[in-house]
């Protein structure tokens, strides 16, 4: 168990707000700072060295991309970040989701170290050791897993409309900014409502001039423990009102760890069966109890006991969600995209998800604390 070397471009240690400010950090910051002008689509310069544009390219959803790997909803938080990132040779970089207003981030501390007690180092949902409780503190170790308790927060649409547009823009050849939303569920907000306020995100989104979106369904929105995603039906009902919305606009959704295979068919039948989804983003992260070392909760704050696991810990459970989308995509019953999210941390991780019908695959946790991830696939 090696200790990190590197410092994330996320500084753990400071709020998000601190660092939605003044991030990126580490070698992030490093590679902004050694160009005084911001990354252009003629800039093919990345690890901080000139380097010859790749003449093959991969395609996703009928973009042209040099490698099909990138980082996910999450750590970029702003177009500062995601410019570090495809300098970096992250090709395919997701826009912190954003909601169609402004809203606050959960208390600090956000990411502790998750440390599993199995032999693996993996967790499986609903496990016994989720149940009971993780041990979570600061000692940031390989391999590495860690809390996400941030609550989507988000800045407001005058601030995060005009940056998500830069970010578009400095992309580079070969590269590809997915922007991310969500809907927010407000106390005594109706279903049509709720509904509505996906639409309206949606729409936000678009005025930025994107040509591919990501819905997030798996994270809180209807009160501690409860996903969107545990709902298919109104995930079904609320992708068709977003498409018909963003047209024809490739459209795609990003779910938790489904364990239930007929819950995993339902979903589809919904979302992609109904044509309003063409690609499945899998998986976000793992909930969990978390605790510290005399068993009292970890992270601060009333209805903060679980938290959402990410990093090495689910990295098996991600492997098997893709395994599962893909089989169904072969009995060729539907044709969507997958993204492979989850645990990957080298080349081996990247290959396997590939290998399990990833078209494409991203990495949070290992990029934030290795900016030489992508350089080395």
């Amino acid at each position: 168990m090696g200790q990190m070397l590197e410092n994330p471009c996320y500084d753990v240690n400071l709020t998000y707000e601190e660092n939605y400010r003044r991030g990126p950090f580490g070698r992030f910051a490093e590679i902004l700072k050694r160009h005084d002008s911001r990354y252009s689509s003629d800039d093919e310069e990345h690890n901080g060295e000139a380097r010859k544009v790749r003449v093959e390219q991969s395609s996703f959803m009928g973009f042209a991309v040099n490698k099909p790997f990138g980082i996910p909803a999450g750590p970029l938080l702003n177009s500062h970040f995601t410019d570090a990132a495809f300098r970096l040779g992250f090709d395919m970089c997701t826009y912190k989701t954003v909601r169609s207003r402004a809203w606050a981030c959960n208390p600090f501390p956000n990411v502790l170290a998750i440390h599993p007690k199995t032999s693996t180092g993996f967790i499986t949902a609903g496990s016994p050791e989720t149940e009971e409780g993780l041990l979570a503190d600061t000692r940031y170790q390989e391999p590495l897993s860690i809390s996400n308790s941030f609550g989507v927060p988000s800045q407001d649409p005058d601030v995060w409309q005009p940056d998500m547009q830069h970010a578009m823009q400095h992309a580079g050849s070969g590269q590809l900014l997915i922007p991310s939303f969500q809907g927010s569920r407000i106390a005594g907000m109706s279903t049509a409502e709720y509904v509505q306020d996906h639409v309206i995100a949606a729409k936000l989104i678009m005025e930025t001039g994107a040509k591919l979106v990501e819905m997030n369904t798996s994270c809180p929105n209807e009160g501690p423990g409860s996903l969107l995603c545990d709902n298919p039906d109104l995930v079904g009902e609320i992708c068709e009102a977003v498409k018909d919305e963003i047209g024809d606009v490739p459209f795609m959704i990003k779910l938790a760890y489904i364990p239930d295979d007929s819950t995993l068919q339902h979903m589809l039948d919904v979302t992609v069966g109904h044509g309003s989804v063409q690609g499945i983003v899998a998986i976000n992260t793992i909930s969990a109890r978390l605790v510290d070392s005399r068993g009292n909760q970890a992270l601060p704050g009333v209805g903060r006991e679980r938290s959402g696991v990410c990093g090495h810990a689910i990295l098996q459970s991600g492997l098997d969600m893709v395994s599962r989308l893909d089989g169904i995509r072969k009995r060729g019953e539907y044709n969507f995209s997958i993204i492979g999210v989850g645990g990957v941390a080298n080349a081996d991780d990247y290959r396997n998800y590939r290998s399990r019908g990833a078209d494409a695959v991203q990495a949070a946790t290992a990029a934030m604390w290795n900016p030489d991830l992508a350089a080395s696939l």
